[in-house]
């Protein structure tokens, strides 16, 4: 049995590594055609201003530090809020280089790779569109080889946990990322479960289309804020400092910071609307 299971694991890796190299020798003998000269060196011009960008942020914004000397814990609500959005900012950027700074040598090569930051973390109102957003090559392998075999579409709402369990577990095996994988789960149903319906829903009236535009503004809010707190939990303050977090929260005091919080994620979610609907 257990021969039988090595063997077919053996095959498949064969099969797998074959039409890589088929790939591969297929975009060396013919050149990528999608990019001009002219592209590739406005894209090598925007990867050189992102990374004064990173510079400059690294040298006057100091994020991480609050993070790794746990002085985040004499701070307000609102500059907490602060902390974790500069953090992310600064983890999106960080991988946005690394990856593009590949990409840009392998077309200069002639051989078109994926793109695994398509899409700035700011224009991603709902959960889904981010994590398609983030790491694309890695979300295309993990509809493919776990997503898909859990069920795909049909259970959804039960795949969803086993895959980011995965996901906190490849990237290293620490408390504080299985409980950012659980809470963005939990913040992860709801929004699947508004999606099916919403999706069944068509509005014909004026009002009635306007409504669900603010429906849906509201919840792109919502959607941010939750993963704000679960980036803060798994990036920021840890599962140890889940409670210290919630008291700080849930005080009457920062009541008023959470407020402007919100309002300014739904400003951003309708400003992204308005821009797609521009494009």
């Amino acid at each position: 049995m257990l021969l039988n299971i090595c063997s077919t694991l053996y095959c498949w890796t064969c099969c797998k590594l074959q039409r890589i190299c088929s790939s591969a020798t297929l975009q060396l003998d013919v050149p990528q055609k999608n990019y001009s000269v002219g592209q590739i060196c406005c894209y090598g011009l925007r990867w050189i201003l992102n990374f004064l960008l990173i510079e400059v942020m690294t040298h006057f914004f100091h994020y991480n530090a609050f993070v790794v000397s746990r002085l985040w814990r004499q701070l307000t609500p609102f500059e907490i809020f602060i902390i974790s959005y500069g953090v992310l900012i600064f983890m999106w950027l960080k991988f946005f280089l690394i990856w593009r700074y590949f990409r840009f040598w392998s077309l200069v090569g002639g051989v078109e790779t994926p793109e695994n930051m398509p899409r700035c973390i700011n224009n991603c109102p709902d959960l889904e569109s981010f994590w398609k957003s983030w790491h694309a090559s890695f979300n295309k392998w993990l509809v493919r080889y776990v997503y898909i075999p859990l069920g795909g579409s049909r259970r959804k709402l039960l795949s969803i946990w086993v895959v980011f369990t995965f996901v906190a577990a490849w990237h290293d095996l620490e408390w504080k990322l299985i409980s950012w994988a659980w809470l963005t789960c939990l913040c992860f149903v709801p929004e699947i479960v508004i999606k099916s319906f919403s999706n069944n829903f068509q509005a014909k009236s004026t009002l009635g289309r306007f409504i669900h535009r603010e429906l849906c503004a509201i919840a792109g809010a919502v959607t941010v804020s939750s993963l704000m707190v679960a980036n803060l939990v798994g990036y920021v303050v840890g599962p140890s400092g889940i409670k210290v977090l919630m008291a700080r929260m849930l005080h009457k005091d920062a009541l008023p910071a959470l407020g402007t919080i919100f309002t300014t994620f739904y400003v951003g979610v309708k400003l992204i609307f308005h821009i797609r609907d521009a494009r």
